[in-house]
């Protein structure tokens, strides 16, 4: 018989508290968004010598530019996949056949579950959901599938040639019709291989994009934060000297976010080719919203707006040029010289300081205006408290005093439903999202006197902020902000994570990596896959900001057990252990629930192991756990947008994901069954639509905008479309949606849920 350590209580205990987080109705709580702060980026408006040295002149560049339909090479705005709560609520042509698929299939349209599909199809009902069983709480009859996604269309693509300084919305391209997206050969605008999430309370991730390649640090080049090798920004140091140094601004994955679809690619916005000076020289000398009407009352730019009341008239007082130099350090734009900044590949004068640096300009300020589209005055946020933080929605009311009681006893359920299927695991805190990391860590660290939530009953920073009996640690959310952890796969295998993100079995591993992608430099997007560099003593590995200062103690699943013990999931003494921190000098043991789970293999034991269990991670087919307010209006859910309606999400929790894998988060198994009945997918659906901020479905300050035409599929459909559109003849022509320019008093319209009927 196999003789017992002294580690076994310890084992045991570890078993015990697996089986606990499956079956206890605790856990940690959704909370109210009221006075949480957003992430702090220091230097940019703070110190000596800040970046920023206009904050509102800022935010008024970043929501001109987000919504200026000449950003793009051809009509396409930021906005224009972020203009319904955020989202994109098109229907026509926003079908792409899964081009992030490992499998041939995925260059090829399927036919959906309506019988049509492909480009130009108008998605309905009857679409959805793109995967389907024979029994909606079960994943083993499944019925129908395809690797088709619901996505975002784009631009029509091309190879850049030049563009116009002063008007004219398109660039000079080479266009025609792409391979994949085309009717009977007539080009069609291309559309992305993912779902577009919501841009309201973005600011608030650690890491942006569905596989978090906007990173937390920007460059003030590119997406890449620290990983790329040729980012920098050019400051002046004298009037004949300037050089280009390195940016680092923590908490900016927004400004990383912002500088990626205007270039990094040929679907989303621009054609290929363009740089970011390519578009500096396009917008810098241009009126702002040149050809777009401004309402006179809106919230950041009305008194810009070249419009009066009852009568509306495009463009800003201003251009884009007036609005940098009012609001940056005139270090990044004074300069005079040019000739070190590089000219266009195709010909023309040479880049000046502040086209060379239109894209730090650009990311900083979307990130500024991004930064004031925080969702904080919901039901839910409005709720008074009780004892044990869960709302007592004493602030509803309906017609009768018998619906008012009824409205809320459906409320309370909805509410304990989400908690007591583990829904807060992943969806925690204010922002109800694992990936908001700096945010929930201040939040739980202790801080005298400071509270959020609703005025009538604030909750205290601290611990207990998302629960009681710090219920916060079932998350893996610390006070300590790591970025990954180590959790439990459904198999109850122990594996490195990513905090805030999860596979979920939406679709197949080989449907799309998510999180195990690559960036162009070749290295993984995973910060977990990084941490086992850090445990390889790999250095060239270890390369975004926080990966050396991630502490073991605070991970959910042990990565190392100071006792003498034998397990395969687990380091132990027997395969070497130091102690962590103890490679910086700096032990990383403090404040630890259990002192003996502060340590790392020591690089010989983690070499020995890098290709077993103990090293494990999951990462494939994970995807950044997207917040849940204003839900209701941001549909379809999932990175590829395989659900239309909240009741389709709900019933795909029930059957604990579409595709089970070895990737898939412990916590999947965690709801029940039963959660699918009528009644539970009424109540729990109230809850999450009383998520919902109605400055959000109305467009009110700060949600409101200027006019906006964005293409809506082309003239025909998915048999058939007309050729001859003004970008070419072998194109199709565009079909719009114009939304009309919105004050800070809103529209009298609302935003409706995703395929529902206007009213």
């Amino acid at each position: 018989m196999r003789k017992q350590h002294q580690w076994y209580p310890f084992i045991l205990a570890g078993l015990l508290a697996a089986t606990a987080r499956m079956a206890t109705a605790d856990g940690p709580l959704p909370v109210s968004l009221r006075g949480v702060p957003t992430p702090p980026v220091p230097g940019l408006l703070d110190g000596a010598n800040p970046i920023v040295v206009d904050q509102t002149a800022a935010i008024a560049l970043g929501k001109a530019l987000f919504w200026d339909q000449n950003l793009g090479s051809d009509g396409q705005a930021c906005a224009s996949c972020h203009f319904s709560a955020g989202a994109d609520g098109r229907v026509k042509n926003q079908i792409n056949p899964g081009q992030n698929s490992a499998q041939p299939a995925g260059q090829t349209f399927d036919a959906l579950p309506s019988g049509a599909g492909g480009p130009n199809h108008t998605l309905m009902a009857e679409d959805f959901p793109l995967q389907r069983f024979g029994n909606v709480t079960d994943n083993s009859t499944l019925i129908y599938n395809t690797d088709d996604v619901a996505g975002s269309a784009g631009s029509f693509g091309g190879e850049f040639q030049g563009t116009s300084t002063f008007i004219g919305a398109n660039d000079q391209c080479r266009r025609g019709a792409n391979e994949a997206f085309n009717v009977g050969h007539i080009g069609t605008r291309k559309v992305t291989p993912r779902n577009a999430p919501t841009v309201i309370n973005a600011v608030f991730n650690h890491r942006n994009f569905w596989d978090g390649r906007a990173n937390n640090s920007f460059n003030g080049s590119s997406p890449w934060g620290p990983r790329d090798p040729d980012a920098g920004v050019w400051i002046k140091l004298n009037a004949r000297t300037v050089v280009k140094q390195r940016l680092n601004l923590i908490n900016s994955a927004l400004a990383s976010q912002a500088v990626a679809p205007p270039i990094f690619n040929d679907v989303e916005m621009g054609c290929h080719g363009r740089t970011w000076p390519d578009i500096g020289r396009k917008l810098l000398n241009r009126q702002a919203l040149q050809s777009q009407p401004v309402d006179p009352q809106d919230s950041v730019l009305g008194g810009l707006s070249n419009s009066s009341a009852g009568n509306l008239k495009p463009g800003l007082k201003t251009t884009y040029k007036n609005l940098v130099i009012q609001a940056f350090n005139s270090q990044y734009w004074a300069y005079s010289g040019v000739g070190k900044f590089g000219a266009p590949a195709n010909g023309g004068a040479a880049y000046n300081q502040m086209e060379a640096n239109f894209a730090m300009f650009f990311g900083l300020a979307i990130q500024l205006y991004e930064s004031t589209l925080v969702s904080d005055q919901s039901p839910f946020d409005m709720s008074p408290l009780d004892a044990n933080l869960a709302p007592t929605w004493s602030n509803i009311s309906a017609a009768t005093p018998a619906e008012t009681t009824a409205k809320i006893a459906s409320l309370k359920h909805g509410f304990n439903l989400f908690v007591n299927n583990h829904c807060g695991r992943c969806h925690i805190g204010p922002t109800m999202s694992l990936a908001a990391v700096a945010t929930n860590a201040a939040l739980l660290t202790p801080t005298s006197s400071a509270s959020f939530g609703p005025p009538a009953t604030p909750i205290g920073y601290g611990p207990d902020a998302f629960g009681p009996f710090a219920a916060a640690t079932l998350s893996g959310a610390t006070a300590s902000a790591s970025p990954i952890t180590r959790d439990l796969n459904i198999l109850i295998q122990p594996r490195l994570m990513d905090l805030g993100f999860a596979n979920v079995g939406a679709t197949k591993t080989d449907a799309d990596p998510g999180l195990a992608g690559t960036d162009p430099f070749g290295n993984p997007l995973s910060y977990a896959a990084q941490y086992v560099g850090y445990l390889l003593a790999d250095t060239a590995a270890v390369i975004d900001l926080p990966i050396e200062k991630i502490r073991a103690c605070d991970f959910l699943a042990p990565l190392a057990i100071n006792q003498a013990l034998d397990d395969p999931g687990y380091f132990s003494q027997g395969d070497g252990l130091q102690a962590d921190g103890s490679r910086e000098g700096v032990l990383r043991s403090l404040g630890c629930a259990n002192p003996d789970t502060a340590f790392i293999p020591t690089p010989a034991a983690a070499r020995a192991a890098a290709n077993g269990a103990k090293m494990s991670v999951a990462t494939a087919g994970a995807f950044k756990v997207p917040t849940l307010r204003n839900v209701e209006l941001t549909g379809p859910y999932m990175h590829n947008g395989g659900m239309a309606t909240l009741a389709q999400v709900i019933e795909f929790y029930a059957r604990h994901g579409n595709f089970a894998n070895d990737a898939q988060n412990f916590n999947l198994g965690a709801s029940s069954r039963g959660l699918a009945s009528v009644q539970n997918i009424a109540d729990l659906s109230n809850f999450l639509k009383a998520l919902t901020d109605e400055r959000v479905r109305y467009q009110k300050a700060p949600f409101d905008h200027p006019q906006l035409t964005v293409a809506h599929g082309h003239v025909g459909n998915d048999v058939q479309v007309e050729a001859g559109n003004p970008l070419g003849a072998d194109l199709a022509k565009d079909e719009t949606l114009t939304l009309p320019a919105v004050g800070a008093d809103g529209a009298a319209a609302p935003i409706t849920p995703f395929l529902a009927p206007s009213p």
